[in-house]
């Protein structure tokens, strides 16, 4: 996203499912202090309506869903809404389908089957500018960019030594202010290098960041 977050986060909840939907919207009533849901949709077509009436900080999108999948909604709410971010949050463990959704521009990849928990802290995390996806799917993500750009490529012509720094602790999870806290810098220099490295490299967010360091060889999909 593009702009300040201040909570709580305005979201809609895009499922067709509705027992589901419902469930997650009651969930959500419990964290006030984190998250209100402005609106619901059951479909693609819905999920972009919604978010072009009411453009929230956050869609938590599923994937499989009628009149446009949440793939293709997706596109065209990162093409047109940006500071929307759309996290999705699906039953779907396709290595396809998350490296779809990071492609397109999506700030996380989650599954159905996690606990309430942590899905409020990686929903926090967005807040932050952070990427909503677990230790075990940005491996799988990361392992099988990897596998398909073999030749690494440096990139010290386009980012400077610093730059590069934040990017491999981006690559392995850390957090903004750990890596404030690694790197004796604050918070706010970090986001500003972040900001900068994701200009210079023409990508979204961090989760494509970190793709992208796995792609040139700055760090192993095995590190972190």
């Amino acid at each position: 996203m593009d702009k300040e977050i201040t909570l709580p986060l305005s979201v809609v909840v895009a499922d067709d499912h509705g027992l589901f939907r419902q469930g997650l919207v009651g969930l959500m009533s419990t964290r006030p202090d984190l998250v209100t849901v402005v609106g619901q949709a059951a479909t693609g077509r819905q999920a972009i309506e919604m978010a072009r009436e009411l453009k929230p900080d956050l869609v938590l999108m599923d994937i499989s869903m009628p009149d446009g999948t949440g793939l293709q909604a997706t596109r065209t709410i990162r093409a047109e809404l940006g500071n929307t971010a759309v996290v999705m949050l699906t039953a779907s463990d396709e290595d396809e389908h998350l490296q779809e959704a990071v492609h397109l521009g999506a700030a996380g990849y989650l599954l159905k089957s996690l606990d309430a928990e942590e899905l409020f802290d990686l929903i926090a995390g967005v807040a932050r500018g952070e990427a909503a996806i677990t230790r075990t799917m940005a491996a799988r993500l990361l392992k099988g960019l990897a596998a398909s750009h073999s030749e690494p490529v440096h990139a010290e012509d386009q980012l400077t030594e610093r730059e590069i720094e934040v990017l491999r602790l981006v690559a392995q999870g850390v957090s903004n202010p750990d890596i404030a806290q690694q790197l004796f810098i604050t918070v706010n220099t970090v986001k500003t290098h972040l900001r900068n490295i994701l200009e210079k490299l023409q990508l979204e967010n961090r989760t494509q960041a970190a793709t992208y360091a796995v792609q040139k060889g700055l760090i192993s999909p095995f590190d972190g």
